[in-house]
Formats: structure tokens, sequence, C-alpha cells
């Protein structure tokens, strides 16, 4: 990715947002940035939002980390943000690695509510 070949590892993840951004808009890739998400607890609107990193494509949510290696509760920061926006694709993209890694996430919300996987 462009973004790891120009900047490499080891940097705040908030350099690697908006460097990202940029990538996104220059390639005229649809993205929302930081989008807010409303959480509900039974009948209720919580006035606290989730918020993934980015949102492409009004279809794929994009999550980033910069660190050493992604972890399971990384894994499941993603799943939740799939669950909570009701979207079916997830990216978990590591900038902190010598190489970039990332992990693309398929969940099923009508099979199986719980069921994520790492594709």
């Amino acid at each position: 990715m462009e973004v790891h070949r120009i900047l490499g590892p080891g940097l705040l993840e908030a350099l690697y947002h908006e460097a990202l951004a940029i990538e996104f808009g220059e390639r005229k890739i649809p993205f929302v940035h930081e989008p807010r998400l409303v959480v509900h607890y039974k009948d209720h609107r919580l006035r606290r939002y989730y918020v993934p990193d980015f949102l492409a494509f009004d279809a794929v949510v994009v999550e980033i980390k910069a660190q050493a290696t992604l972890t399971k509760t990384d894994e499941a920061q993603l799943v939740n943000s799939l669950r909570i926006s009701g979207k079916h694709v997830g990216l978990l993209i590591n900038f902190g690695e010598r190489s970039l890694t990332w992990k693309r996430f398929v969940y099923n919300l009508i099979d199986d509510p719980e069921s994520a996987k790492s594709v």
C-alpha cells in the first residue's frame, strides 16, 4: 500500500489515518473518516457513538493499527464495528510491522449474528 511504502512502519496511528484519507481522496475512493455510528441498547439510543476509523464505499469498515502485531482484541474491535454498523466486510490494517499486514473479515448478520471470520 502506498501509505506504508512512503511513510514506513513505526509512526503514530494518527499519521497513518491522515495519510490514508489523502490516499483515498486521490484515488477517488468514497469514504468517511471516523463515522459516528449510533448504538442502541434495548429500545434506547445511547448518547455515545461507536467510531470506527473509516467507512469506504459505504460498505467496508476499515480499522487502522500501528503496533508490533495484531491481536485478538484488534480483531474483536473490527467485529464490533461490523456488528454495530450493519456492514458485512471489514479490513484490519497494521502499519506497525516492517511489511504491511492486513486481515479481511466477512460478517454474516443473518445466519449467525456472532460469526465473523478472517478470510
